[in-house]
């Protein structure tokens, strides 16, 4: 990671480029999304598959059942490895920048609320606009895609790479983002369309823009650094 940032209670301050440890928040979400996903693939032995989709995939069906706890627990779940390789990779690059600038404890109530508000994003989408209340959905995009908008918001003019290639501002990337979710979601909405989350991906998006704006009083804009932080 090129640049360090830290929170104060008051102000938020860009700091000096640092070597500090890795953040230990970070790790533990990403060593206990990796538990589920060993779950997930090799724990059937000891946790039978419906338990899994009883309680870590979310959908409409599932609230109205009363499995409510499926809006955060399906946000730390995932079964295939490219989309849990990608979701940690972004969320390490990310999260780490986000989490030093807001604090540990603020972050982590963000990512909560985050997760929550994509798995809501998910289920009101298939419910109201798919027509598909039983459609499951799994994974941390939706707190990714909160944490991606907040950064964005949070220093709009650094630079990422997006895709891993094309340097640009980062809110010129969310942009992008967002667009292609909402591209995404219409072509869903007619039939067609990729198996992706876009309901979960804009709900988390949503949270991280109302989260800023709750926020917004108690920053101090950092000036830009040009720093690049990969996208996948």
């Amino acid at each position: 990671m090129v640049l360090q940032r830290a929170a104060r209670r008051r102000n938020i301050e860009p700091m000096a480029v640092d070597r500090r440890p890795r953040s230990v928040l970070i790790t533990l979400i990403i060593v206990l999304n990796a538990l589920i996903y060993m779950i997930w693939g090799y724990g059937q032995e000891f946790v039978s598959s419906q338990v899994m989709t009883e309680n870590f995939l979310v959908s409409w069906t599932d609230l109205v059942e009363g499995r409510y706890w499926t809006l955060l627990t399906s946000a730390f779940s995932h079964n295939m490895l490219l989309h849990i390789a990608l979701n940690m990779f972004v969320l390490n690059s990310f999260g780490t920048i986000v989490e030093r600038t807001l604090g540990p404890r603020r972050f982590l109530a963000f990512y909560l609320i985050a997760g929550v508000v994509g798995s809501l994003g998910h289920v009101l989408v298939s419910k109201f606009i798919l027509n598909d209340p039983n459609l499951p959905a799994l994974g941390a995009s939706g707190a990714i895609s909160g944490v991606i908008l907040l950064f964005s918001l949070l220093y709009p003019r650094e630079k990422i790479l997006l895709l891993g290639i094309v340097p640009m501002p980062a809110m010129a990337g969310a942009l992008v983002f967002v667009g292609l979710d909402i591209w995404g979601l219409v072509a869903q909405a007619d039939g067609g369309g990729l198996p992706i989350g876009h309901g979960a991906h804009l709900g988390g998006a949503i949270a991280g823009l109302i989260y800023f704006f709750i926020l917004r009083t108690k920053i101090r804009r950092p000036e830009p650094t040009n720093f690049f932080t990969p996208t996948p």
